[in-house]
């Protein structure tokens, strides 16, 4: 898997030696830079110098050609970010401008499906004819594609649970036959022979909800015959954090997986307890040799659809079957004392503390009246001169509508950015700001604000343990072993920032808004934002996962 990057780099280290007669001039030198590597080492500074997509030099290099110079004095010099849930990458294909709000931020590959996956599918998804893509139904027609549009930074694909479980049975809450399980199962096979990296679920969300955990154990099994990982938005993240933890690691065991926990957090004000405990036992099944980290977003609200303040038993037979019924008071009478009294399941209701001042509305439908993007529930229930649960059943069955409720503390994120495997996501698809209606911040924010809030204000970690929890440690989890640090042979993906200036500026009042203090990102040796301004050039890649040897592999093709 690495022995190119190792031939390049040996090959670098003859032309870059003192004295050495012949000088190959490097496509780009980054001078006088402060070096955080990416692995956790404390700074240093040094020249950088690229050739060929590659890291070729690094020391003293004042005396060398190159075809492009940057100083980098006073400014940081890191690998590329590595976003571990990118949301999906189709709105790059639809729209270019999209990939700022990554690019931005400084990130250089981004992981992409939660639960569901561009593919296998029967047909391409909604907005993908608008936008003149050719229909697709496995990934490895969809990577054709991509690859021949171009895209201006490095993704990774999952294969979604939900996807293939969809694919064979539907919308409904059943079990699969032996038969359609099998079907399922092949549907993964042939998506990790393609190239996905692993397999997600996510266990909130109908159909996931409906899998249970013999079914992902199952499939889990295959990914793991390609020495895939298995990432999880688990089944609950409040008052049943802990239970369904357990299902996670459990899957991890039996499938003999790693496992990744997408997002981690404790959410409802009674359950912020729980965040400890949950680390603590992350921890234990690490010590006893299972292969489980985990990744969150530096935000106290989450991103959620409204319909999911509904338990996911009432979508058993499919949206289009359950929202109608909206239309009955009978019905909406029932839901909302299920909504205010019952606790077997996520409520998100009672984790804002049952008020819908606490959930603001970041996103809906085109068709949907823009002026009620950032007002919460309640502010929308004023405005239309009806009551709050009136207003919430309302645009719940007009569905589409995205919310943030206010769910969490800041103490939680501080232990997480504190435990040494956690790692970062952004939780969001690529957003253009001049055409989306609104955004969740941490579209625009996530990687900034850990450096920062966390980092420069706060300091609850150092501008090395960011780094590495930005970088070499999500490369690791991915399998990206020549990517995410700074060495020799390893792939040119670098972020230049001024450490001083760098931050979010997306706010939940105006969440369009780019970060700033990211001067220049390279994907593999390509400028794509040039003193804060982009290139327009398109040198991403689809890492596409290969087993091979006795560890996981990613690499392009």
């Amino acid at each position: 898997m690495l022995r190119r990057p190792i031939i390049l780099a040996a090959l670098c280290l003859l032309f870059a030696w003192p004295g050495q007669a012949v000088r190959q001039p490097f496509d780009l030198i980054v001078r006088n830079a402060r070096v955080v590597d990416g692995a956790g080492n404390p700074w240093y500074r040094a020249d950088i110098g690229l050739r060929g997509g590659y890291i070729a030099a690094i020391g003293n290099l004042s005396g060398e050609a190159a075809t492009r110079v940057i100083d980098a004095a006073g400014a940081v010099v890191a690998p590329g970010f590595i976003d571990l849930m990118g949301g999906s990458d189709l709105p790059i294909l639809r729209d270019p401008l999209t990939a700022d709000s990554k690019l931005r931020q400084g990130i250089t590959t981004m992981l992409v499906g939660e639960g569901g996956s561009v593919a296998p599918r029967r047909e391409a998804p909604p907005g993908a004819e608008p936008a003149g893509l050719p229909t697709w139904k496995t990934f490895r027609e969809y990577f054709t594609i991509v690859e021949e549009r171009g895209i201006p930074l490095n993704v990774v694909h999952n294969v979604g649970a939900a996807q293939v479980r969809e694919l064979v049975l539907g919308d409904e809450d059943k079990a699969p036959t032996p038969e359609e399980l099998e079907q399922m199962k092949a549907l993964v096979e042939e998506a990790m022979k393609d190239g996905a990296v692993g397999l997600s679920s996510a266990l909130i969300y109908p159909p996931g909800a409906y899998a249970r955990t013999e079914e992902l154990v199952e499939l889990a099994r295959v990914a793991a015959r390609h020495r895939g990982v298995y990432f999880t938005h688990v089944r609950n993240e409040s008052s049943g954090l802990l239970d369904a933890l357990r299902e996670a690691i459990r899957v991890g065991e039996e499938a003999a997986i790693p496992v990744e926990i997408y997002h981690l957090k404790a959410a409802g004000e009674r359950n912020w307890p729980l965040m400890i405990r949950a680390i603590r036992l992350i921890q234990d099944a690490r010590d006893r040799g299972v292969d489980i980290t985990a990744d969150i977003y530096p935000y106290i609200r989450n991103g959620i659809g409204l319909g999911s303040f509904i338990h996911p038993k009432h979508y058993a037979k499919g949206a289009d079957a359950f929202l109608p019924t909206l239309s009955n008071p009978n019905v909406r009478q029932a839901l909302r004392r299920e909504i205010e009294k019952t606790t077997d399941w996520e409520n998100w209701y009672q984790h804002v503390g049952s008020d819908w001042n606490k959930v603001l509305i970041t996103g809906a439908r085109e068709a949907s009246d823009p002026s009620i993007i950032g007002l919460s529930v309640e502010q929308v229930a004023g405005k239309r001169h009806v009551d709050p649960w009136t207003a919430f059943f309302d645009l719940v069955q007009q569905g589409g509508v995205s919310v943030a409720p206010e769910s969490m503390n800041e103490e939680q994120k501080r232990e997480a950015l504190r435990t040494p495997w956690v790692m970062l996501d952004c939780d969001s698809s690529p957003t253009n700001p001049a055409t989306a209606a609104s955004a969740h911040p941490r579209a625009f924010g996530t990687f900034p604000r850990v450096l920062a809030k966390y980092v420069r204000e706060e300091k609850v970690i150092s501008l090395e343990e960011a780094v590495r929890k930005m970088t070499s440690l999500p490369a690791n989890r991915l399998g990206l072993f020549d990517r995410g640090r700074i060495a020799l042979g390893a792939a040119a993906d670098l972020v230049v920032f001024d450490p001083e200036r760098v931050r979010d500026t997306a706010t939940f009042a105006r969440p369009l808004s780019h970060s700033e203090g990211i001067e220049y990102v390279i994907v593999s040796g390509q400028l794509v934002i040039d003193g804060g301004r982009r290139t327009g050039n398109l040198p991403g890649k689809i890492l596409r996962h290969r087993a091979g040897g006795t560890g996981t592999g990613t690499t392009e093709r």
